[in-house]
């Protein structure tokens, strides 16, 4: 627990087999989280044997898409605080502290991966990644006069289970430009929150998303229309396409 609080890691996976027990491992060295939810959403074979290794609890999700593994991961999370990750090890267990401490004050508390003291050498956040999700939060901030944002896609965050058990009714998106639509949402709900850097390391394996640099342009530009459809409350129409 973290002052009172019981803590739950949420980690989607889905080609993080050869990564996922050690991250589950790591988190677990941390004596202030309680639980840890791996949510397999069709995830590659072998991933399920590597969690039984583990003190973790695997929960199967058939719904294709991000989005559908983390909302699924928030509703089954009994912690107080839910911390997203992605198990693939780009990302260091022991920055929870970082969100951990901003979280007595604050409801939401995003992770950013573009700032450059703490990008390792070999971690996939080359020119075009990088300054295209700063971009990207940039207008995001803009738009909705927000905190200082510098990542629109980073997957490292806390949120308060009463927050997102408030949240999640007017969440839409199962796949993986879910990251801004929560980001978005809890702007409008006028929920307080900040983003601050955290470490980003080479990715053990290849990402199916930001290994390939046309998917990863692709999911920009749907972040991009995401964004701007509910600055202009025309959401409703984008889901329908």
């Amino acid at each position: 627990m973290y002052k009172g609080n019981r803590v739950s890691i949420i980690l989607p996976t889905y080609n993080e087999k050869d990564s996922i027990a050690k991250v589950i491992n790591d988190f677990y060295a941390i004596p202030e989280v309680d639980e840890v939810l791996v949510i397999n959403n069709n995830a590659a074979q072998g991933t399920s044997e590597e969690v039984a290794k583990t003190k973790a609890i695997e929960i199967l999700e058939p719904m294709q898409g991000y989005g559908s593994a983390i909302m699924r991961g928030f509703r089954e999370a009994k912690g107080d605080l839910l911390v997203v990750c992605e198990p693939d090890d780009t990302f260091i267990a022991h920055d929870i502290y970082k969100l951990l401490a901003y979280s007595e004050d604050l409801d939401i508390v995003y992770g950013s991966r573009t700032v450059a003291n703490f990008i390792w050498k070999g971690a996939n956040m080359g020119f075009i990644l990088r300054h295209g999700n700063w971009a990207v939060a940039k207008m995001l901030q803009v738009l909705f006069n927000t905190n200082s944002l510098s990542d629109v896609g980073c997957t490292f965050r806390l949120v308060h289970k009463d927050v997102i058990q408030q949240m999640l009714p007017y969440l839409k998106v199962t796949s993986n430009f879910f990251g801004p639509e929560m980001m978005v949402r809890g702007y409008l709900m006028k929920y307080k929150s900040i983003q601050i850097p955290v470490n980003y390391k080479e990715r053990v394996g290849k990402s199916s998303v930001t290994g390939d640099m046309g998917k990863a342009i692709k999911l920009g530009l749907q972040m991009i229309l995401l964004i701007f459809a509910m600055r202009f409350k025309i959401e409703k129409l984008l889901f329908k396409l």
